[in-house]
Protein backbone atom coordinates (compact mmCIF):
# COMPACT_ATOMS: atom_id res chain seq x y z
CA UNK A 1 0.00 0.00 0.00
CA UNK A 2 2.68 2.87 0.73
CA UNK A 3 4.93 1.62 -2.57
CA UNK A 4 4.60 4.36 -5.07
CA UNK A 5 1.65 6.64 -3.30
CA UNK A 6 2.29 9.46 -1.75
CA UNK A 7 0.13 11.94 0.26
CA UNK A 8 -0.15 15.77 -0.64
CA UNK A 9 -1.01 17.51 2.60
CA UNK A 10 -2.62 20.76 2.88
CA UNK A 11 -2.86 22.95 5.96
CA UNK A 12 -6.67 24.95 5.61
CA UNK A 13 -6.74 26.20 9.45
CA UNK A 14 -4.41 27.98 10.97
CA UNK A 15 -2.76 27.78 14.28
CA UNK A 16 -4.02 30.29 16.36
CA UNK A 17 -4.73 28.66 19.36
CA UNK A 18 -4.15 25.19 19.08
CA UNK A 19 -2.52 23.17 21.29
CA UNK A 20 1.79 23.37 20.91
CA UNK A 21 1.77 19.51 20.77
CA UNK A 22 -0.55 20.05 17.39
CA UNK A 23 1.80 23.03 15.95
CA UNK A 24 4.77 20.78 16.32
CA UNK A 25 3.10 18.05 14.39
CA UNK A 26 2.59 20.68 11.70
CA UNK A 27 5.84 21.54 11.58
CA UNK A 28 7.30 17.79 11.33
CA UNK A 29 5.00 17.13 8.51
CA UNK A 30 6.81 20.59 6.79
CA UNK A 31 3.31 22.83 6.72
CA UNK A 32 4.56 26.41 7.21
CA UNK A 33 1.23 28.42 7.42
CA UNK A 34 -2.21 28.13 5.89
CA UNK A 35 -2.36 26.85 2.30
CA UNK A 36 0.96 25.28 2.64
CA UNK A 37 1.24 22.11 1.03
CA UNK A 38 3.99 19.13 0.78
CA UNK A 39 4.11 15.75 -0.45
CA UNK A 40 5.40 13.20 2.00
CA UNK A 41 5.35 9.12 2.23
CA UNK A 42 2.65 7.17 2.75
CA UNK A 43 3.72 5.59 6.14
CA UNK A 44 2.59 4.55 9.53
CA UNK A 45 4.59 7.50 11.38
CA UNK A 46 3.04 9.77 8.49
CA UNK A 47 -0.37 9.27 8.80
CA UNK A 48 0.29 9.07 12.71
CA UNK A 49 1.06 12.37 12.35
CA UNK A 50 -1.77 13.29 9.86
CA UNK A 51 -3.93 11.68 12.42
CA UNK A 52 -3.63 14.45 15.07
CA UNK A 53 -4.00 17.13 12.66
CA UNK A 54 -6.74 15.74 10.53
CA UNK A 55 -8.99 18.84 11.52
CA UNK A 56 -6.61 21.54 10.49
CA UNK A 57 -5.36 19.55 6.84
CA UNK A 58 -6.62 17.81 3.88
CA UNK A 59 -5.03 14.85 2.36
CA UNK A 60 -5.35 13.79 -1.00
CA UNK A 61 -2.93 10.78 -2.31
CA UNK A 62 -0.58 11.38 -5.12
CA UNK A 63 1.13 9.10 -7.08
CA UNK A 64 4.82 9.38 -7.20
CA UNK A 65 5.07 10.74 -10.99
CA UNK A 66 2.73 13.74 -9.92
CA UNK A 67 4.62 14.29 -6.90
CA UNK A 68 7.61 15.81 -8.50
CA UNK A 69 7.84 19.22 -7.99
CA UNK A 70 5.63 19.58 -4.55
CA UNK A 71 8.17 18.42 -2.77
CA UNK A 72 9.95 20.93 -0.11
Amino acid sequence: MSGDVRLLVRQLKGVAGRPWTQRLVLAGLGLRGRGSEVVVANDRAIRGMIRKVLHLVTVEPVDAAGAEGKSP
